[in-house]
């Protein structure tokens, strides 16, 4: 099939796929450490170098990367749709013009709340593989373990956390990305430095996105971790056992990876899409 016959919505997902694929099989690590953080007993007293150490010295370098295999199947379609319900949110509302501050900001939130919501029960399967308290054989299994063992509706635990972290992550995300590449001079903007340009936009963004989302990421690891938990009764254990600090666990590497994840994410997408001949 020829590029130019591909409708612009499904190169806008291709394009998505692709640079979150990358993206995720490379910050990996980050994610397992984020998890066992947020996971750990005894958690507050415990360090991300020490979860490291540990995690290499049990089960070697390549435990690291212990829940690539369902981050990259959730990805490949969750960043896929998440791209392409933007673009076509964005071609139907807007057209060819930049969104405005509350534009973007919507335009993020409502096209995460569609892929977030579609991928739940891999995003289920994944943060308990990196948990390291669930045995599954592979992701197929583990769906079906879940199906018979909590029953279906357990496939959709921490939707109201994940839609609380991701909607505002990604509209935030896209509100400070749209805005500050927009406030680069036209010279940076149109030079080869361009990219690295937008990259140190996106890390901008990510950084102020991911803190202020943090303790809805928390909720929702500790909601698919602990089976039949309710976001309110993991909000209210935490608070007891940890305090207000139990709310940023996993803070650092989630941030690290949240921010370059999307920063490459972007920075790939639009260099992919501006080849296709269409405005992201």
């Amino acid at each position: 099939m020829e590029l130019s016959l591909v409708h612009p919505a499904l190169k806008a997902f291709m394009c998505g796929s692709l640079s979150g694929t990358c993206s995720t099989l490379l910050f990996q690590p980050l994610d397992l450490l984020k998890t066992r953080l947020q996971t750990h007993p005894g958690s507050s007293r415990v360090g991300m170098v020490t979860v490291l150490l540990t995690v290499v010295r049990t089960e070697k370098l390549l435990g690291l990367w212990k829940g690539v295999s369902p981050s990259c199947v959730r990805t490949i379609p969750g960043v896929g749709v998440y791209f392409s319900s933007y673009y076509s949110l964005k071609q139907r509302c807007l057209g060819p013009r930049p969104p405005g501050p509350l534009e973007a900001l919507l335009l993020g939130a409502g096209a995460r709340c569609l892929a977030g919501t579609i991928t739940l029960p891999l995003t289920l399967v994944k943060t308990r593989y990196e948990s390291g308290r669930y045995n599954y054989s592979s992701v197929a299994g583990a769906l079906r373990s879940v199906c018979v063992l909590e029953g279906p509706r357990a496939l959709f635990s921490g939707l109201t956390a994940t839609l609380l972290r991701d909607a505002p992550f990604s509209g935030l995300y896209l509100l400070f990305y749209t805005q500050t590449r927009r406030a680069l001079p036209q010279e940076v903007a149109c030079s080869p430095c361009a990219p690295l340009a937008g990259v140190c936009c996106g890390v901008l963004a990510g950084v102020l996105a991911s803190l202020l989302t943090q303790p809805a990421d928390v909720l929702k690891t500790l909601v698919q971790v602990r089976p039949h938990s309710s976001t309110a009764a993991a909000a209210r254990r935490l608070y007891l056992e940890q305090g207000l600090s139990g709310f940023f666990r996993g803070g650092v590497p989630r941030c690290l990876r949240r921010t370059m994840i999307a920063a490459m994410a972007w920075t790939v997408y639009e260099h992919m899409m501006s080849h296709m001949g269409l405005k992201s």
